[in-house]
């Protein structure tokens, strides 16, 4: 039995269907464009209390926890990219310290 591998069209590509189970344009988990103001909640994260055990990184939905590192290259901190995040709380709900608060977005100031 043969098999039809007609190019499809994507943005104008060219591209096979076995090439798009194997790739993607943006990595998995990760919104591709900037939260559009509809957020009424955001993480804030206490520095101080953080352990870095990295479970909010882990369970961020859309990969908007990332990583500080210091000088030496060593895990300082941990932060919140505000352009992405959408305010789920997965974060807070699964720091096990807790260390991270959801803040009201008008009372959380700029970012």
């Amino acid at each position: 039995m043969s098999r039809d591998f007609t190019p499809y069209l994507r943005d104008g590509l060219a591209a096979a269907p076995e090439q798009f189970a194997r790739s993607t344009c943006f990595e998995a988990g990760h919104l591709t464009s900037v939260n559009a103001g509809w957020r009424s909640v955001r993480p804030v994260i206490d520095a101080a209390q953080c352990t870095l055990c990295l479970s909010c990184y882990l369970y961020c939905p859309d990969g908007t926890i990332f990583k500080v590192r210091d000088e030496e290259g060593t895990l300082a901190s941990l932060a919140v990219d505000y352009d992405f995040c959408k305010g789920c709380g997965v974060c807070a709900k699964v720091c096990p310290v807790p260390c991270i608060a959801m803040v009201d977005e008008q009372e959380g100031g700029a970012a």
